[in-house]
C-alpha cells in the first residue's frame, strides 16, 4: 500500500531565506515574474497554495530596469484618489524619476494572488533604487535571474 496523502506545509516547517537580485539591465516583466515565483514559493518542493512558503527578495538598482519597445514613453500608471474625477496618470519616465521602486512593485503585485496571503507575500519584497540596501544583517544570497 502506497502513501497517497497530499503534503501540506506547516508554518513552523517553512525555512525562509533572503535573496539579493541586481536589476541592472534586466527586462521589467521577466524579472517581475521570476521575483513573484520566489516570493510565492513555487520554486520550492514544499509549495502549498494556501500558505506563504516563499522567501524574501531584495532588489537593487531598480532605477536601471529596462523595458522593451516604446513602453518608456507609452506605458502609463493610473491610480485613483477616491474622489470624483480623481484619476491620476503618470508615464514610466516620470515614475522612474520620482519613485523607481514602484515600477517593480506594481509589476510584481499584479502577479501575486489577490488575497490577504498575496499582501503578505508582497511585504517580503524589498526594492532599492540604487546599489545600497539596508538588509546586510540578513545576509542575502546573490542570485542571477
Amino acid at each position: 500500500m502506497r502513501n497517497t496523502k497530499t503534503f501540506s506545509a506547516k508554518p513552523d516547517s517553512v525555512d525562509k531565506k533572503w535573496y539579493l537580485v541586481d536589476a541592472k539591465g534586466k527586462t521589467l516583466g521577466r524579472l517581475a515574474s521570476q521575483v513573484a515565483t520566489i516570493l510565492r514559493g513555487k520554486n520550492k518542493p514544499e509549495f502549498t497554495p494556501s500558505m506563504d512558503t516563499g522567501d524574501y527578495v531584495v532588489v537593487i538598482n531598480a532605477e536601471k530596469i529596462s523595458v522593451t519597445g516604446r513602453k518608456e514613453t507609452d506605458k502609463m500608471y493610473h491610480r485613483y484618489t477616491g474622489y470624483a474625477g480623481g484619476i491620476k496618470t503618470e508615464s514610466l519616465i516620470t515614475m522612474r524619476k520620482k519613485h523607481p521602486e514602484n515600477i517593480l512593485m506594481i509589476a510584481v503585485k499584479g502577479m501575486l494572488p489577490k488575497s490577504p496571503i498575496g499582501s503578505k507575500m508582497l511585504k517580503k519584497l524589498k526594492v532599492c533604487a540604487g546599489e545600497n540596501h539596508c538588509y546586510t544583517a540578513q545576509k542575502p544570497q546573490m542570485i542571477e535571474l
